[in-house]
């Protein structure tokens, strides 16, 4: 009779894996019919709850808070207080940034509005572009956020937390959804500076997969140079032998996985396996020469030349391989002066490049799956600082999105008559987030993550709201 053998096993391992026949059939008895799914990777859902509007999310972040006196939010009334002393009814008791005790005086809008559309919508006549797309865009301009300085108001609209350490929206949708590219990353990062040379530090905890397994952290790639710094094989290592050696370590770090069950090993397989199929898919992918010259005309860009208009170029060519989550940084909106000049710098390097995304996305008949996402951190005081420049403001923005199941040719919400609040329909970052996740077919008062004893979700457990009047 031959011995038996067994796998030797940590008792860190052997407990989990035991308890895990108990703990499956209890979770399943306390959650709802379809709240959990068991799928390869851990996370994704292989069926939705709810009709699924977009397959993927193209989010624009426009960093360093866009003022939305110069973008989208038309106040004449501001214009006609200009230079006079801000209303203290407005203000009184109020959280500001930098002009906290300051003398406070109207500061007009730099630009006048234009009517586009068949709505006849205002929005800034330097948005002409923009402008022409207005009946595929819902603007919300009743945004507010929590934050009220640049990291901790990034950190709120990408995680829904100003506390470092929580996993991005990125990094949540790709956790619940997949990808559906076998050769790319789920959730990629673009980013590019502006010519006004405000190069405002982004950093990539921004992107983190925080308390979800590293897998799902946003990759970024580079417009210029190297896409993806140590991707290229070392001289003299042919493609053959590098598969050889992923192929080994996999092997290895399986044998391994036996014995420890830890989940970040399996993401270490698959992240070299992704690397070495980013090799070649990556360098294609960048590679804009492919475009037909009318592609390149419509987004105003160039191969290689590192702008927003290029970046959105690539991130339809990643929706179209199958990436879920595309988010575009593009820096230089931090005008605390001459916001006048700022904006209509800005304007020059956005405007054609959305119009054409979202053209390009129609075209391609990929428009009403795919969200588009457009916004800063915050917004802007209708108050001046220095003189000519606005100070942070969280308790008005605009924001816009098109595409994905969302009502075109829409201004939904609204501030006062100076635009320093949201009055009407007024919105907040947790509701945007479940607005996204209900488009994707996700419910986000169900997708949630156990972390520290708690129900960790991406919309918060403040009674987030899907924004249901802006839903196609």
């Amino acid at each position: 009779m031959k011995p038996t053998t067994c796998t030797p096993h940590t008792r860190r391992a052997f407990l989990g894996t035991a308890c895990n026949g108990l703990g499956a059939v209890a979770l399943a008895s306390l959650l709802p019919p379809n709240a959990l799914r068991a799928a390869p990777p851990r996370g994704v859902l292989t069926a939705l709850p709810l009709p699924q509007r977009a397959k993927r999310v193209i989010w624009l972040t426009m960093a360093g808070g866009p003022s939305q006196l110069e973008t989208f939010d038309h106040k004449p009334a501001l214009a006609a207080m200009d230079g006079k002393p801000m209303p203290e009814s407005f203000t009184k008791g109020q959280q500001l940034a930098q002009l906290q005790g300051q003398k406070l005086v109207c500061f007009g809008p730099q630009h006048p509005f234009a009517k586009f559309g068949q709505n006849q919508i205002d929005i800034c006549a330097l948005f002409p572009l923009i402008g022409s797309v207005i009946d595929d865009i819902c603007l919300i301009r009743s945004m507010t956020t929590e934050a009220i300085n640049h990291d901790p108001a990034h950190m709120f609209m990408n995680t829904g937390s100003q506390i470092a350490g929580r996993p991005s929206m990125g990094a949540w949708v790709t956790y619940g959804l997949g990808s559906e590219s076998e050769n790319l990353p789920g959730f990629v990062v673009l980013t590019s500076l502006g010519a006004g040379g405000q190069n405002q530090p982004i950093a990539a905890r921004q992107w983190s997969s925080g308390f979800l397994p590293s897998r799902y952290q946003g990759v970024q790639l580079r417009s210029k140079g190297d896409s993806v710094l140590y991707l290229s094989s070392p001289p003299g290592v042919s493609s053959a032998q590098q598969a050889a050696d992923v192929s080994a370590v996999a092997e290895l770090n399986r044998q391994h996985q036996t014995l420890v069950d830890d989940p970040e090993i399996a993401t270490r397989i698959a992240q070299y396996e992704m690397a070495f199929q980013m090799q070649t898919s990556v360098p294609e992918l960048m590679d804009l020469r492919s475009e037909d010259p009318q592609t390149l005309e419509l987004y105003g860009c160039q191969p290689g030349d590192g702008s927003f208009a290029a970046n959105c170029l690539l991130a339809r060519r990643l929706a179209e391989r199958g990436v879920r989550f595309m988010q575009l940084y593009h820096k230089d909106w931090d005008h605390h002066s001459d916001v006048k000049d700022g904006v209509a710098l800005k304007a020059k390097e956005i405007d054609r490049a959305c119009m054409a995304l979202i053209t390009d996305l129609k075209q391609r008949g990929m428009f009403d799956e795919t969200l588009v996402v457009w916004a800063g951190e915050f917004g802007r005081t209708p108050m001046s600082q220095g003189g000519n420049g606005r100070d942070h403001h969280n308790k008005a923005m605009t924001i816009w999105l098109a595409g994905g199941g969302i009502r075109g040719g829409l201004a939904y919400g609204a501030t006062d008559e100076l635009g320093y609040a949201a009055v009407e329909n007024v919105c907040n970052v947790h509701d945007l987030h479940a607005t996204m996740l209900h488009q994707l077919g996700i419910d986000h008062q169900a997708f949630s993550v156990k972390f520290q004893g708690l129900d960790a979700r991406l919309s918060g457990v403040e009674g987030a709201q899907v924004i249901t009047d802006i839903l196609a």
